[in-house]
């Protein structure tokens, strides 16, 4: 699965293989399609590495670091969700893409084009398994700093990626010191403007 060699030169620079930018990601995105082809049901990718300068974190210099990382992943994840496309897995498959957190509208201060965590208002997109495309839902007050607009909860984009993937989340339970516990905790409304057939 591993050894993408044995795709063709088309679909390996689809990925990005052949540009020092894209390389890696690229290979990481063209795996997970091998992956999933043979079955495997859960695919996690990483983007970014374990020093802080090569994480998404851009307490220091947001617009260099999202540039770089944007150009790192952009090519590759299109390919892979093209990929799936083309294959008939996209429909099977639910691709989600985010982080625990945004970033503020404004600086860390003056001179520090930096900007901080935000949990108050950021993005995350799904595609494929379910989810009807071309949509945004939400928005975020004019500074881009508080979700104003269909908001929805961190419990709330877990119950949906659960129901999609066929699961309740207000019937799956772990058993913790003593007490079941659900992934939602006590809350948890399914956004149903996501999904691509009707809800019920």
């Amino acid at each position: 699965v591993v050894d993408v060699e044995q795709e063709s030169p088309q679909t390996r620079e689809m990925y990005g293989l052949n540009d020092k930018l894209t390389v890696d990601f690229g290979r990481k995105c063209l795996i997970t399609r091998r992956l999933l082809e043979q079955g495997v049901r859960f695919v996690q990718l990483y983007s970014g590495g374990g020093h802080i300068e090569d994480t998404w974190d851009g307490h220091t210099d947001c617009i260099s670091n999202h540039k770089l990382h944007a150009g790192e992943t952009d090519r590759p994840i299109a390919a892979l969700i093209t990929d799936l496309k083309r294959r008939g897995l996209l429909d099977d498959t639910l691709v989600i893409w985010g982080g625990e957190f945004g970033r503020t509208p404004t600086s860390e201060g003056v001179g520090k084009p930096g900007r901080d965590h935000n949990p108050f208002g950021f993005s995350m997109w799904l595609a494929g398994g379910g989810v009807k495309g071309g949509q945004t839902i939400g928005a975020t007050d004019e500074l881009g700093f508080n979700a104003v607009e269909d908001r929805a909860h961190i419990s709330d984009f877990h119950a949906t990626i659960l129901h999609l993937m066929g699961l309740d989340h207000e019937m799956l339970t772990y058993f913790y010191q003593g007490l079941d516990q659900r992934l939602t905790g006590v809350r948890g409304e399914l956004i149903e403007k996501v999904f691509a057939y009707p809800y019920g």
